[in-house]
């Protein structure tokens, strides 16, 4: 299944996770399409972007938000503010 997820998790949930020892990924306002070939979490430190899926749907992706993408997803990520997010496939 195609989806993209998201939580508004605390503190503490980000810190059971591990979050803050992911590696970090830094990109410029830009557009670009990608496909998932495994499921990622990511955890935006900062900006914001708008992800549409090929079947159409868009979410909007802010600071603060915990994202999982799953495998198989293709989309394309329209970024309005520079991103900078902890990340983890698998």
């Amino acid at each position: 299944m195609n989806e993209i997820t998201i939580e508004k998790p605390d503190q503490t949930q980000l810190e059971k996770m591990g979050v803050f020892s992911w590696p970090v990924w830094e990109k410029e306002a830009s557009t670009f399409s990608w496909h998932y070939g495994e499921k990622e979490t990511c955890y935006i430190l900062e900006g914001k972007v708008t992800v549409e899926s090929k079947d159409g749907k868009a979410v909007e992706i802010n600071q603060g938000d915990l994202v999982i993408f799953s495998a198989g997803l293709g989309c394309v990520w329209k970024i309005s503010q520079k991103i900078i997010k902890h990340y983890n496939f698998g």
